[in-house]
């Protein structure tokens, strides 16, 4: 099935560059862009794309505060954040918004497409060693604010906590299942429990939840 990709960025050029890159690549259609937030909301109710590439920086609304709209309107679009090293605070409250991962804007054209077919597929973009560093990074903003409940964790199985940190650790279904020697469809199943046990929306806000609750904490 054919990834449908919506671009927002407010610069013409990066819109333009990334969407050639995409639509040459099998399987992954670009069926629009905007120039800002409030733009990608719109686009995203009307033309119900699988993963948005969103930027931060952009005028009247950034991406930051389109992100909390289009998770909160409960939609199947994937957020993935498209950002530079100096934008980590901001990145950060993104993936506590909901968004599905970030990309360097430096990516490549086949990091670009892996990107946006991981998250399509609804796995958390946790795996580049890049990110790891950055989502550890963000950890350590957390560690001063109670922004989670530690005693939700409670709710988990002993199980279910062992995933929740592979999970953290950036392992996808298939190498938590080779880990723990089980099958892939009962790792699918424990993460299912473990996203309605927390109230969180996919495995971003695990991870991220497991190292805000110090679950997982920075090596």
């Amino acid at each position: 099935m054919t990834i449908r990709v919506l671009i927002v960025d407010d610069q013409v050029m990066v819109r333009e560059g990334f969407s050639v890159l995409l639509n040459a690549m099998d399987g992954i259609e670009v069926v629009g862009e905007a120039v800002d937030g409030r733009e990608a909301i719109e686009q995203v109710s009307a033309l119900r794309p699988d993963v948005v590439l969103m930027d931060i920086r952009m005028p009247r609304m950034n991406g930051l505060e389109a992100t909390r709209e289009i998770v909160a309107a409960d939609t199947d679009a994937k957020v993935l954040i498209l950002t530079t090293f100096d934008l980590d605070e901001y990145v950060y409250q993104a993936l506590r918004a909901g968004a599905s991962g970030f990309l360097l804007k430096d990516a490549s054209a086949r990091q670009l497409a892996d990107g946006v077919r991981v998250v399509a597929a609804g796995e958390a973009l946790l795996a580049p060693s890049v990110t790891k560093r950055l989502i550890v990074e963000f950890s350590k903003i957390s560690q001063a604010r109670k922004l989670a409940d530690p005693a939700s964790a409670g709710e988990l199985t002993e199980r279910e906590t062992e995933v929740l940190v592979l999970i953290a650790q950036g392992l996808s279904n298939a190498e938590i299942a080779d880990r723990l020697v089980v099958a892939e469809s009962t790792i699918k199943t424990h993460v299912s429990r473990i996203l309605v046990k927390l109230g969180l929306r996919d495995r971003t806000q695990a991870a991220v939840y497991a190292y805000e609750t110090r679950l997982v904490t920075p090596a």
